[in-house]
């Protein structure tokens, strides 16, 4: 008996720091590849770029890549070398961050690639090439999850793929993390998706919790994540100062451009009128933190609007994808649909306005927007899967767009 209570209390112990290591392991770097994220650096229809993390015990990073195969056994990768940035965290010391750019891909195809140092390799993992042309596809847009990430947000993030498990890639609009240098945070935010990540494009705008107290010797001014950068592989084709989170791309059809609304964004306006100006896409969607049309008193950003709009009511920029106020809020001017979103559990009390079509509180959603031919279609759901907004915008030629409500009541959520 005293034997049997010994190893059952032996048992429970081992079991306990089985987990506590497991849970540490999801923010702890090793020589295993973690944090396996896809991202754009250059056109979707013919690059892919990928990033991932390990301890200082990798010498030699390496991608591995090839055309997928119906039999696993038949794969005959290229491999290359990876771009490596050391990088100090406050959990652990130093790590590496890793990428690399897979470039002179065939269009509309599905790859395999895995990453490692040569020994030590990830599962195989995969992804498809855009089509170079106007094809229909979908995509989720999360506002922010910011905190309680791993308790909370990842059951956003679970909801929204088992909704849109064929989504062409994923759009944060920034504070998905609460602490800019928290590298705990940082850790949940990428063990939420898993290896949703690794085989899901990732487009990302900062928001401010994503700039830390760390000021800018020049300016003064907060100064953007050291994550950001080593952690994703954005387009360098923004204004100096802001590349890698003001920047756009291409996807079938449709011009995405991410604008950093926290700093430079006048130095942004005449990069976004050339952008808008050039644009030979039918769709164009604007994604940045801070709202246009703010739902949350106190929280109005008029020099943002005034700055910004105009271009977007000149352009007929179709949608803005925005979040910051921790509330939902959906408006459209000038054939432009405006949109503020929250995906994460930190939520705030809304002040209701005139402007907004449909509206809520106190509730955790996620959004999927369909794009085919000359029609978008945009709907919002509960972290449960309840319908709660749905619109389309139907392309006039040389006009504002026209937007059919698919939800007629503005019934608040409680």
């Amino acid at each position: 008996m005293r034997y049997n209570r010994l190893y059952s209390t032996i048992q429970a112990i081992s079991v306990r720091l089985f987990f506590c290591f497991v849970a540490f392991s999801f923010i702890a770097a090793s020589p295993y590849p973690d944090r396996v994220v896809l991202t754009w650096a250059g056109n979707p229809s013919n690059s892919q770029a990928v990033t991932w993390r390990t301890d200082r015990s990798v010498q030699r990073a390496l991608a591995q890549i090839a055309v997928a195969e119906e039999n696993g056994h038949d794969i005959r990768p290229t491999e290359i070398e990876a771009t490596t940035t050391t990088f100090s965290s406050e959990l652990g010391g130093e790590v590496c961050y890793h990428s690399v750019n897979f470039t002179g891909l065939l269009p509309g195809t599905t790859y395999t690639y895995r990453v490692g140092d040569g020994d030590v390799w990830t599962e195989w993992f995969h992804f498809r090439t855009a089509s170079p042309n106007p094809e229909p596809f979908s995509f989720i847009y999360f506002g922010d999850a910011q905190a309680d990430i791993k308790t909370y947000w990842s059951r956003v993030f679970h909801q929204a793929f088992r909704h849109a498990p064929y989504a062409a890639f994923t759009l944060h609009a920034g504070d998905l993390i609460n602490r800019a240098e928290n590298d705990d945070q940082w850790g949940e935010w990428f063990n939420a998706p898993g290896w949703v990540n690794a085989s899901v494009p990732v487009i990302a705008t900062p928001g401010n919790h994503e700039y830390s107290r760390d000021r800018h010797a020049e300016s003064g001014s907060p100064r953007l994540s050291s994550f950001w950068q080593p952690q994703f592989t954005f387009p360098q084709n923004g204004p100096e100062g802001v590349k890698e989170s003001c920047y756009y791309i291409d996807y079938q059809g449709v011009r995405i451009i991410s604008l950093n609304s926290n700093e430079k964004q006048e130095e942004q306006e005449q990069w976004l009128r050339d952008l808008l100006s050039h644009n030979p896409q039918k769709w164009t969607i604007v994604t940045f933190h801070h709202p246009i049309f703010s739902p949350k008193a106190g929280r109005d950003n008029p020099e943002l609007r005034s700055l910004w709009k105009p271009l977007f009511d000149e352009f007929k920029v179709d949608l803005v994808l925005t979040g910051h106020d921790h509330t939902y809020a959906r408006t459209h001017s000038e054939g432009t649909a405006y949109i503020v979103s929250v995906s994460g559990p930190k939520l705030y009390q809304l002040d209701k306005q005139e402007w907004m079509h449909r509206s809520a509180e106190k509730i955790q959603l996620y959004q999927i927007i369909r794009i085919d031919s000359g029609e978008l279609t945009y709907e919002a759901y509960t972290a449960t899967g309840r319908l709660y907004d749905k619109f389309t915008l139907k392309k006039q030629e040389g006009g504002k767009n026209n937007l059919m409500e698919e939800i007629t009541d503005t019934i608040m959520s409680k």
